[in-house]
């Protein structure tokens, strides 16, 4: 069955840095775009970045352009956020996903979703 497994959360002081990790298995991880989302208690999820199949293209929420960079490795089958001078607004849980075909910004187009791991930015 397909599965994500996000790591390398934790906590960290502000304009600290973590990289997100999300190992992917159960897909032919080369055909999907992958995603990283967050959210933070009594908020909506929202969009952080995505990355198309190939590794060429990458968008990213207006909030973490210039300092988060979203990469993958097809040959480890893993997706990475490097995220750099963290906010405290940053805090949330962090979620990879997955969708065939293609990059978005809307959670509701990934067909498969990791089980989060906590970022907590400290000021």
């Amino acid at each position: 069955q397909v599965q994500l497994v996000e790591s390398g959360g934790g906590l960290v002081q502000a304009g600290g840095s973590l990289r997100l990790s999300c190992a992917a298995s159960g897909l032919t991880f080369s055909t999907y775009g992958m995603g990283w989302f967050r959210q933070a208690p009594g908020k909506e999820r929202e969009f952080v970045a995505t990355i198309t199949s190939g590794g060429k293209i990458t968008y990213y929420a207006d909030s973490v352009k210039g300092r988060f960079t979203i990469t993958r490795d097809n040959a480890k089958n893993t997706v990475y956020l490097q995220m750099n001078s963290l906010k405290p607004e940053d805090t949330a849980v962090y979620y990879c996903a997955a969708k065939y075909g293609g990059t978005s910004r809307r959670g509701e187009e990934y067909a498969y979703w990791g089980q989060g791991t906590q970022v907590t930015v400290s000021s």
